[in-house]
């Protein structure tokens, strides 16, 4: 019913170890940040700043709180604009190559 995709292609790499490996790579990096958000807490008395960016489909939601939240929201839009832009470059590379 089911084909085994995980077959090495022409370079003898597996197909879905790029994929995967950027996942792990996604976890770690969260993970990464969640500590480092911890620790800086710890070390400056409680008092912190957070920002961020939240996509629902296409339309972003920006948030934020602390005395620096309008520097951490103009940063989160910023990588939200890049992070659009390179989904939009990536998929119409992929378009270009698959017919």
């Amino acid at each position: 019913m089911f084909e085994n995709t995980n077959q090495p292609d022409e370079d003898g790499v597996t197909v879905l170890s790029r994929p995967f490996g950027f996942l792990i790579l996604g976890f770690v990096l969260i993970f990464a940040g969640i500590i480092i958000f911890v620790v800086a807490a710890m070390l400056s008395g409680g008092s912190g700043s957070v920002g961020g960016v939240v996509f629902i489909g296409p339309i972003p939601i920006v948030f934020g709180a602390g005395p620096d939240s309008n520097w951490l929201i103009i940063i989160s839009i910023i990588l939200a604009v890049v992070t659009l832009g390179l989904f939009l470059v990536y998929t119409r590379r992929s378009r270009r190559i698959m017919g």
